[in-house]
């Protein structure tokens, strides 16, 4: 039985990550993407807000926060190939094969963190530029919360594939996902410092961990920085707490998504 699965994720892991690598058009658009968000929001409203709290200014404060949307988007938008592959009719294929199904719904979320973790080395060449400090310690706690919050958003969007029918009607949910989904996270402004609504919409969001997780990676989790560590019931959560909250939710993501996939005929 585990060995099903693992041959099942390791097939359709390789599947995914060669298609991305095979696609130039969407490695380049995956990497401007999110610069352009830097640019344009950094260095448009740096001027306008200065420096925050503990001398940190905004683009030092959005690196983090791009490289978490970066993620976000690979690994919600690669469930769409659920819906493709069911369109094009490969999907029926692999599940008539001696393919775990759980492995299957494994290897299309490892696929989608293999390929964030790969934007994510692509996007750290720009860490010196945004003066956002970067060694090997920074690098070895980075690869965990990305993999996790990876992970996570992949459970999500294979289980809303799972539930379409229609690709375009998928887009169109994960475009009204990702939104509210970004900013309410906190990847442009700290969360601590908006209306009490904002906040507690902010504090029931997941990916508000995995964006603030990343953030104290980068910039640390001192205090006095603004928008970091996520304050629960008077208490602030550390690192740890927060990749524990996260990966918490990953299975629980990846095995309702399993599930889900399972029922497909």
């Amino acid at each position: 039985m585990m060995r099903d699965v693992y041959r099942g994720a390791w097939v359709v892991a390789y599947r995914e990550l060669l298609r991305y690598v095979q696609d130039r058009s969407r490695i380049v658009s995956s990497i401007v993407f999110p610069l352009l968000f830097l640019a344009i929001f950094g260095a448009g409203f740096r001027n306008v807000i200065g420096a925050m709290a503990g001398g940190v200014d905004l683009i030092q404060f959005m690196y983090p926060g791009i490289i978490a949307q970066t993620v976000v988007l690979t690994a919600l938008v690669d469930g769409v190939s659920v819906v493709t592959d069911r369109q094009e009719g490969f999907l029926r294929e692999i599940l008539v094969a001696p393919l775990s199904r759980v492995g299957i719904v494994l290897g299309k979320a490892g696929g989608a963190a293999a390929v964030a973790l790969l934007q994510v080395a692509i996007l750290l060449a720009v860490a010196p530029f945004a003066n956002v400090r970067l060694d090997a310690s920074v690098i070895a706690a980075l690869l965990p919360a990305v993999l996790v919050l990876s992970l996570a958003l992949s459970g999500l969007g294979i289980l809303i594939a799972s539930l379409m029918r229609s690709a375009r009607g998928f887009q169109m949910l994960v475009n009204l996902l990702v939104f509210p989904l970004v900013f309410l996270a906190g990847v442009f402004f700290p969360v601590d410092r908006v209306p009490w609504w904002m906040q507690l919409l902010s504090k029931i969001n997941p990916v508000t961990y995995g964006v603030d997780a990343i953030r104290q990676i980068f910039l640390g989790s001192e205090p006095a920085i603004a928008g970091l560590g996520v304050t629960v019931f008077d208490h602030t959560m550390s690192l740890a707490e927060e990749l524990a909250l996260v990966g918490c939710l990953a299975v629980v993501l990846l095995a309702v998504a399993a599930w889900a996939f399972g029922r497909q005929e």
